[in-house]
Parts: structure tokens; C-alpha cells; sequence
């Protein structure tokens, strides 16, 4: 072999290595994210199913009922978690997502807007009281920047449990979302049957509250989230008890010195339109001190 046989031989070897070297540091994303998850997937005996974008899900209860259009009113939820089961982020149980299905993968995290395909996807394909578990590539996740706040990490897989909620009334959602808020609380109430739920901290001994009284109150109002929208202030403030939410004509029941904490469904609050800073169909969690009573 001459030295230019030689020559050519080792620039051909030489640029087979190069090449080599080059497509390995420059993988797709899309193919290390897809040996990643397929990894985890063997790694816990599970079985998904793979959508033609890259993404993972399984069905584990389709629900029933009649399948949701783009169009349709859903209650969802989900929960945000690395592969290795720690929880990003999640939605509250006891404010209860509530949109139209074809909005269900919009996101604002961090004050930066995302759009998950995934979740709307796998969300369309499920009925009322189903739920799914999907695994999200990074690259229709977070992508390589991650969100530090949340501790996601550059380039991480995300697994979402989604779901649909089998009450899709709001008053149902209502009554789960205070179910779900006294048991986390560990707190026990009377049920009226106004549906209205209330806890008597100190009965009153004073004058008897009618429907056409005004009252003088030392109030605080929160959501269920222990965001709170209004309260007295200590000062105690006047109202015609005729002229207040619906869930407040429960007071008639009580006399003045009654101090009392309701839990107010929204359609006896303010409803699907809400007010001023009270999201729509919000439950309304009241803690009330009758002070003076005009009859």
C-alpha cells in the first residue's frame, strides 16, 4: 500500500470518527427524551400508549357518559410530577378548575404562559369521572430552560395525572369542594338546608335576628384557598340583613353575641359572574360576630 493509499485510508477513518463524534454530541432532543421515558416505563413494568407526538399516556378510567367537545364546560384536574414522583404542581380540590376542554392546556407559571398539547389530548378522551396518567417529553414540556421556582430541571420529562370530575353541576362541585375543605381541616359543621354549612363558635344570648333586621357585624370573608376579599377590620359594620348575599339570611336563625363561621355555596354568593376579586362559582368561607341587632 503507498504512502497516498495510507493517506486517504486514515482522512476516510478520520471523518468516519468525526461524523460519529458529531451526531452523537448533537442527538435529537426529541430521541433522548424517548430513551428516557421508554427507560422508566421498563424500569416500573408499565405499559403506555406512545401519540404520534412523542408523547406517553395510559387510560386508567375512561369515565362515563358522553364524550366532551371542545366546546364543553369541563372540571378537571392535575398533578404535575418529575418521573421520580415528586409533585410540581397541582390544582386545589378545593377551588376546582372549571373551563371550556379546548382551553384545558393553556398554563400561566412563573408569570410565563405554556401551552400543553398533551392535556387537552389526553383530557379529550376521557368522560366524566375518568382520569389518565400521560408523560410529557421535555420538549412539549418546560423544555431546556425548566422553571427554577418549581425545581424543574433543563430538559426534564414531565408525568401529568389528569382527570375529570363525575359533578359536572356547579352546586355538586360546590358541595365536593367544602366536603374536601372541612376534611383537610379536620372540621365538622351543620349542613341548613339552604345547603349553607355552618360551625356555632359562641351562641348568643341577646335579641333575636329577624329577616327584615339590620345588623351591626364584625365579619372577615375568605375563599376557600384562605385568600381573603373583605372583612370589618375590627370596626363593626351595618348591614340589612335583606340587602346581603343569600347565604347570610341564615343569620335569622341566631341571636346577638352569636359568633358563627359559614361556608357559603356560590350560587347564595355572587354566583358565576363573581365580584370584585371573587372568582366565579367560588365557595365563600365567613367567620361572623353578631354585634347589635335593629328590629
Amino acid at each position: 500500500m503507498n504512502k497516498f493509499t495510507k493517506l486517504g485510508l486514515f482522512t476516510l477513518l478520520l471523518a468516519t470518527v468525526v461524523f460519529s463524534s458529531c451526531k452523537k454530541e448533537y442527538e435529537p432532543i426529541e430521541s433522548v427524551d424517548d430513551a428516557a421515558i421508554q427507560a422508566y416505563l421498563k424500569q416500573n413494568n408499565l405499559t403506555f400508549d406512545k401519540d404520534a407526538k412523542g408523547y406517553y399516556y395510559k387510560i386508567n378510567t375512561p369515565g362515563t357518559g358522553d364524550a366532551f367537545q371542545n366546546q364543553d364546560s369541563v372540571f378537571y384536574f392535575n398533578t404535575f410530577k418529575t418521573l421520580s414522583g415528586q409533585v410540581l404542581y397541582q390544582t386545589s380540590n378545593v377551588m376546582i378548575s372549571r373551563t371550556f376542554l379546548g382551553y384545558t392546556d393553556r398554563f400561566t407559571i412563573n408569570n410565563i404562559s405554556y401551552v400543553f398539547t398533551p392535556i387537552r389530548e389526553v383530557l379529550a378522551k376521557l368522560k366524566k369521572g375518568g382520569n389518565a396518567t400521560l408523560i410529557m417529553p421535555s420538549h412539549l414540556a418546560f423544555g431546556k430552560n425548566g422553571v427554577s421556582v418549581l425545581n424543574i430541571g433543563s430538559n426534564e420529562n414531565i408525568l401529568v395525572e389528569v382527570g375529570i370530575y363525575s359533578q359536572q353541576k356547579v352546586h355538586e362541585i360546590n358541595e365536593l369542594e367544602i366536603n374536601n375543605f372541612l376534611s383537610a381541616n379536620s372540621l365538622t359543621a351543620i349542613k341548613d338546608p339552604s345547603r349553607v354549612r355552618y360551625i356555632v363558635t359562641q351562641q348568643g344570648t341577646g335579641a333575636q335576628v329577624l329577616p327584615s333586621s339590620t345588623l351591626s357585624v364584625n365579619y372577615t370573608g375568605r375563599l376557600l384557598s384562605g385568600t381573603q376579599f373583605d372583612s370589618s377590620n375590627g370596626t363593626a359594620t351595618s348591614f340589612e340583613l335583606a340587602n346581603t348575599i343569600k347565604g347570610w339570611a341564615i343569620l335569622s336563625n341566631f341571636k346577638v353575641g352569636t359568633k358563627i363561621r359559614l361556608f357559603i355555596p356560590s350560587d347564595l354568593a355572587y354566583g358565576q359572574g363573581g365580584y370584585n376579586g371573587i372568582p366565579p362559582n367560588a365557595v365563600l368561607d365567613f367567620d361572623i360576630e353578631i354585634v347589635s341587632v335593629t328590629n
